[in-house]
């Protein structure tokens, strides 16, 4: 028999829920990814002026890296708070403090005007909006899941997913109609807050949407039994603590998972506009549109991978991506080089349509490694550990390597070496496509729980 928890939401009901998660990552990366897009372009003249242009943008990056730097710190404080509390409570604190650090950057003095203080500052609210995205990505896929079913929930939590290219591809474009209409001496002199102050408005339209959705079923029926048992007397562990001593495998192969993607995404779409810029001579609104339309294509294409994985399987889908990568790492520069702007932008596409593959099943792959009292936690601190290993570091490995070598070739083996450590992980990972997020505990390996046994969980035999 189907538990509330388990069963089949309204299509009305499931669609509110996406569009309130989708709306508010979008929001969320457009702040996130407008600060690497700036980092690339103008950041090393208005806040590292003096510096060559690599070295400038590699001191641009570093302030980028502190923002990745203070996700896991937001993955446990939210996490916490999110397996305590609610998963919506959480995300609308999360908005706030993405938007409200983001539209305050459009408001900084440059060095120009104060000097040292200038890149303190920025970095301040770097840091804030790591913190506040460390705990967005959980708490936004994980609401989406819980109120999902199991037969689509690849689908389904595929969409908040979709919010990475839409925020990336909402920067972009804004970028690139600035660039467009613009000098680059206007640009640099106040354009470029322009971008930034545009998120006050959109946190309020977030807000606005988010604000309205329920709270995820399962875990108010999760909440009720542990309600139960604290009034039996039973003490509960912090759920970090618990995820760390019962699921700390789960936690590893979300980084391994998450590696090649994050490293992969960074260098495709950040790492670019540094190499057809700097290294390759070209426009900067060469490397911006072929972002654009790369990014067009993703967020169509990453719903499409998370429905396959409800198909075939989260693991299979994810190899796709991870092992297509591999070889694209070093076709895609060899394609850049060449300079003629539809050859670069369909490098970036293919190259993110792999990176879709990887994308896609993700939310639900990851969702399905943890029990719900513990599931904000998990999932939060496997992708977001992952994100300062992956893509923290991406560009500003791709920039040093470049800088030292003046060659793409040394970045093809770090991206290919990426993927591979995904490969690998999955390759040995279990898969998670049918499994209930209402179970207490997950089985071990192997096992087979007793409702499968009589036939009433769809949890498919392990691979």
């Amino acid at each position: 028999m189907t538990s509330p928890a388990t069963a089949a939401p309204s299509a009305t009901g499931i669609r509110r829920i996406v569009a309130a998660s989708l709306i508010g990552t979008t929001v969320e990366w457009y702040d996130f990814f407008l600060y690497g897009s700036a980092a690339a372009l103008v950041f090393n003249e208005l806040f590292f002026p003096g510096s060559e242009p690599l070295v400038g943008t590699l001191l641009a990056f570093l302030t980028y890296a502190i923002g990745f730097a203070a996700r896991p710190l937001g993955g446990l404080v939210f996490g916490h708070y999110g397996d305590k509390v609610g998963r919506k409570r959480l995300l609308v604190l999360s908005l706030l403090l993405m938007g409200g650090a983001t539209f305050a950057m459009g408001l900084l003095p440059t060095h120009a005007s104060i000097g040292v203080g200038a890149p303190v500052l920025l970095t301040l609210l770097r840091l804030i909006q790591g913190f506040a995205l460390g705990g967005e990505w959980g708490g936004a896929v994980l609401l989406v899941s819980e109120h999902g079913d199991d037969k689509s929930r690849g689908f389904w939590a595929s969409w908040p997913q979709a919010g990475a290219p839409g925020g990336n591809l909402l920067a972009t474009g804004v970028l690139a109609v600035l660039a467009a209409v613009q000098s680059d001496a206007a640009f640099l002199a106040w354009g470029w807050r322009i971008p930034f102050l545009l998120s006050g408005v959109l946190v309020m339209i977030g807000l606005w949407i988010r604000v309205s959705v329920s709270e995820s079923p399962v875990f108010l029926e999760a909440q009720a039994r542990a309600a139960e048992r604290a009034a039996a007397g039973a003490k509960a562990k912090p759920p970090v603590a618990e995820v760390f001593r019962t699921n700390w495998r789960g936690v590893l192969t979300a980084i391994g998972t998450r590696l090649g993607e994050n490293v992969s995404y960074y260098v495709i779409t950040a790492f670019l506009l540094v190499y057809v810029t700097s290294h390759l001579g070209l426009p900067k609104s060469d490397g911006l549109n072929a972002v654009l339309i790369g990014s067009a294509v993703h967020f169509v294409t990453i719903p499409a991978w998370g429905a396959l994985s409800d198909r075939i399987g989260r693991r299979t889908v994810t190899l796709i991506g991870s092992v297509g990568m591999i070889g694209w790492a070093f076709a895609f520069f060899a394609l850049l080089d060449t300079g003629s702007f539809p050859v670069i932008a369909a490098a970036v596409t293919f190259g993110l349509l792999l990176h879709g593959a990887m994308y896609g099943p993700q939310a639900a792959f990851i969702s399905e490694m943890f029990d719900t009292g513990v599931r904000y936690s998990g999932a939060s601190m496997g992708s977001q550990l992952a994100s300062v290993i992956g893509g923290a570091l991406a560009p500003i490995i791709a920039v040093a390597l470049l800088r030292d070598y003046d060659s793409s070739l040394p970045v093809s083996v770090y991206l290919a070496t990426a993927a591979a450590v995904t490969t690998l992980t999955v390759l040995v990972a279990r898969e998670t496509r049918g499994r209930s997020l209402a179970r207490e505990h997950a089985p071990a390996r192997g096992a087979v729980p007793a409702a499968r046994r009589a036939g009433n969980d769809p949890v498919p035999a392990d691979n």
